[in-house]
């Protein structure tokens, strides 16, 4: 299968650094990979209700996540780009996360088997010097992978909090040309032997 990245954009802001941080990444992507973006804070995502125990369960009804459904099992690499809000992902991507519950439900798509052995990647921006507060982002994105089976890419971070001061982070723009050049390892839970 060709390789396929979607970016979904968690940013309540357009053009944000951690929007910046990722196209900087995405512009080392050899020419022939497709990318998609999508911006969350463009598609109104109803709340999430759990609905695991219910017997009705089919294709999203609302276009916005009949949308993202299609685009997250077309992608072979998932990239997660949400600035770190109060030391994990933001509302619009937890809500993004949130429905991965209701597709492992949809009939015939069979969710987890489908992203089994696809890529997860992360990018934040910090407005912090200790890159450990970005820790409980990163374990939200490799407990996602963990649990579909997935790889998992480690996130990628910068630095900055007013628009554009992730330009001046020399060291994560350096990071950011050769972050998707590595082989995403499968991601297991903390807990689990390697």
């Amino acid at each position: 299968m060709p390789r396929r990245f979607l970016f979904v954009l968690g940013s309540s802001r357009s053009n944000g650094n951690t929007e910046l941080l990722a196209r900087a990444a995405a512009e080392q992507l050899p020419g022939d990979v497709e990318q998609q973006w999508i911006s969350l804070a463009g598609h109104r995502l109803p709340d999430f209700g759990d609905q695991r125990h219910d017997t009705d369960h089919g294709r999203p009804a609302d276009d916005e996540l009949a949308l993202l459904l299609d685009a997250t099992v077309a992608a072979t690499d998932v990239v997660i780009a949400s600035p770190l809000y109060w030391y994990s992902v933001s509302s619009h991507t937890k809500r993004y996360l949130d429905h991965w519950s209701d597709w492992l439900r949809v009939p015939g798509l069979d969710f987890k088997k489908t992203m089994a052995g696809r890529n997860l990647w992360g990018v934040t921006v910090l407005a912090a010097d200790e890159p450990s507060v970005a820790d409980p982002l990163a374990g939200t994105l490799n407990n996602t992978a963990a649990y579909l089976g997935m790889r998992f890419g480690g996130v990628l971070l910068g630095n900055g909090s007013a628009p554009g001061d992730v330009r001046k982070d020399t060291e994560a723009l350096t990071r950011a040309k050769t972050f998707f050049a590595r082989e995403p390892e499968l991601a297991r839970f903390p807990h689990q032997a390697v």
